[in-house]
This record gives structure tokens, C-alpha cells and sequence, in this order.
């Protein structure tokens, strides 16, 4: 999904403009990305929490040439679902198991 395809599902679901509805998501992201490079973390109730974390400076290994490298120390952002979404997964979880595969994604 894209954001073309979020902001035609509320604009249809409000009977909104598209033009209307897309200024309204990207707003809401544009404030999402502001408020997590100042405070660095938001909070969405019952959807989850992102926060940003520094991670370390760290070695590794590149595959074509089989030298080991250095990854700088970046930050990055962490995101860990709220209980509405956590619900979610895990009836998708039960449907799983039990053997039908409806709403999940191909890997």
C-alpha cells in the first residue's frame, strides 16, 4: 500500500477530495517526522510507539569481497506496536496456524 492508495481509501470512505485528503496525510506525516526528530518518540494510542535510537558503531562483513568493514554508529527508528495492532497480529497469528492464510501478505 502507498500513501496514493491511503489517501484515495479516506477520501472515499469521507466523501472527501483527493487533493483534500492528501493534504491532510501529509500533513500528519510531516508532524509525525517533526515530532520525532525533536522529541524522539510518538506516542499513537492503540497503534504503537516510535522512538529513535542511536545505534553503535559495529563490524561487518562484505559478502563480495569477504573484507570485514565498519558500520558507523546512525540513528534509526524503533517502532513497537500498540494493543489494538498487537490484537490484530495476533488473530492474523491464529489464522496461521490453523491453516488459512486470509490478509497476510506473501512473503
Amino acid at each position: 500500500m502507498t500513501k496514493r492508495d491511503i489517501v484515495r481509501q479516506i477520501a472515499e470512505e469521507l466523501g472527501l477530495p483527493q487533493s483534500q485528503t492528501r493534504e491532510v496525510v501529509q500533513r500528519t506525516f510531516d508532524a509525525i517526522i517533526d515530532i520525532l526528530t525533536t522529541e524522539h518518540k510518538i506516542e499513537l494510542r492503540n497503534f504503537g510507539v516510535f522512538k529513535i535510537k542511536l545505534r553503535k558503531s559495529r563490524r561487518a562483513m562484505n559478502p563480495k569481497k569477504k573484507t570485514e568493514i565498519r558500520v558507523p554508529e546512525k540513528f534509526v527508528v524503533r517502532f513497537k506496536p500498540g494493543k489494538e495492532l498487537r490484537k490484530r497480529l495476533e488473530a492474523m497469528s491464529k489464522k496461521l496456524k490453523s491453516g488459512t492464510k486470509d490478509g497476510v501478505p506473501k512473503a
